[in-house]
């Protein structure tokens, strides 16, 4: 089957191209111990632009795609995050990312093997057809379909199920290592039973939040770290004005405080971050890609004793001076997946939620006409939307609602 997308390949001129593919359509196992079974068609609604994207461009220039790539293919077609129809079943879906032959995505290890739709050795969604495992379409919630099309403003909250996840997996696997690295001191300050003191050594790592970057996963971490733990004290920091409509919008979701970062020394920077947490940290999210979250927590001392840094910025390398570190019993973890139950999760959280406001769209006509312009002049430019997707197949999509 053919159909036209984007696609990456290795060419430092056009590593982004718009053109017609030969779909391949391999057995894929969604689990270790399932069955591989070839996939159906299914034809992508709306597609979401993901930095992700951007850094997969970056490697097609650099020539470095070859292990992104489908087995016997020079190219990848990007997009993982969307909606998509699927004709056989008279439905619309959320294509689960990730599966492969492992037990659990999320601790898959160096014997398992493992895929994900438009990012690694599988196609995506910025495509008129693809090909997706049937056991990796997840339902939608009921009363967002009418008249055989899809919401507007629910199809835009749906380009974010993926980041979304990973954010719910970030709560879990905080709490768990929060829970873990602390119990024993909280048993003895409380004086009570260790079951009861992880329980609330997993909610106090959260005592003192940083998100040190304002992007949709700074601005998700701490949505999902507010449900969970309505006491916490969530400090944001970014360069964006604090009267921005992005800072605005984030500091409504999370009930954060913000730290503009308007400092060219980064130990005034620290020194602000600590007033406004009202001590050290207890947890410290990098989520901004930016090599200051490492020396900001560490070398300026914001991340206090006991305390977690998670480092979910792809990019920047995170140095540490032994002593203090070891001394002062910092935990550092770094983990980007999730699982389908996180997915599910993160569908129905979404539908219920204000997502849609931080999305704009790009006229798909404008957009394929020059996808690398737009990727570096609009949908990832100084001032760009927090969020851009596309209509990929608009006759599916009602925009009146």
């Amino acid at each position: 089957m053919k159909a036209f997308g984007t696609y990456f390949q290795n060419d430092p001129d056009r590593p982004l191209v718009y053109g017609e593919v030969e779909l391949i359509n391999p057995p894929r196992q969604r689990l270790h111990g399932e069955p591989r079974q070839p996939g159906i068609p299914v034809e992508p609604v709306i597609v979401g632009f993901c930095g992700t994207d951007y850094e997969l461009m970056q490697m097609g220039r650099r020539g470095a795609l070859d292990a992104k790539f489908p087995e016997g293919q020079r190219r990848l077609i990007n997009g993982h995050e969307g909606v998509v129809w699927v004709p056989s079943q008279n439905r619309f879906a959320i294509v689960l990312i990730r599966g492969g032959d492992c037990v659990d995505p999320t601790r898959y290890t160096e014997e398992e093997r493992y895929f994900e739709y438009g990012c690694d050795q599988a196609d995506g969604l910025f495509c008129d057809r693809m090909y997706v495992n049937p056991d990796m379409l997840l339902d939608i919630p009921e009363g967002h379909v009418h008249g055989g099309r899809l919401d507007l403003s629910f199809a835009k909250r749906m380009v974010f199920p993926d980041p979304f996840s990973c954010m719910l997996f970030q709560l879990e696997r905080m709490e768990d290592l929060g829970g873990a690295h602390n119990f024993r001191q909280v048993a003895r300050r409380r004086g009570c039973g260790l079951e009861e003191a992880r329980a609330i050594a997993s909610d106090e790592i959260f005592d003192r939040t940083v998100i040190f970057g304002l992007g949709t996963t700074g601005m998700f971490v701490g949505d999902v770290i507010r449900r969970a733990h309505p006491n916490a004290r969530i400090v944001l920091v970014a360069r964006s004005a604090a009267d921005s409509p992005k800072v605005r919008f984030a500091l409504e979701q999370t009930g954060g405080i913000y730290v503009q970062n308007t400092y060219s020394d980064p130990k005034e920077l620290a020194r602000a971050l600590c007033e406004a947490l009202g001590g050290r940290a207890t947890m410290f999210i990098g989520t901004s890609g930016g090599s200051a979250e490492h020396a900001v927590a560490f070398e300026h001392g914001v991340l206090g004793c006991n305390g977690i840094y998670n480092s979910f910025s792809l990019g920047p390398r995170v140095s540490f001076d032994t002593m203090p570190f070891g001394f002062e019993n910092h935990l550092i973890f770094g983990s980007i997946n999730f699982r389908q139950d996180h997915m599910e999760a993160a569908i129905h959280m979404l539908a219920q939620s204000r997502y849609d406001e931080i999305v704009a769209l790009i006229d798909k006509e404008h957009f394929i006409a020059d996808p690398i312009r737009a990727y570096e002049e609009e949908i990832y430019a100084k001032g760009a939307p927090m969020k851009t997707a596309v209509l990929w197949n608009e006759r599916y999509v009602d925009r009146t609602r």
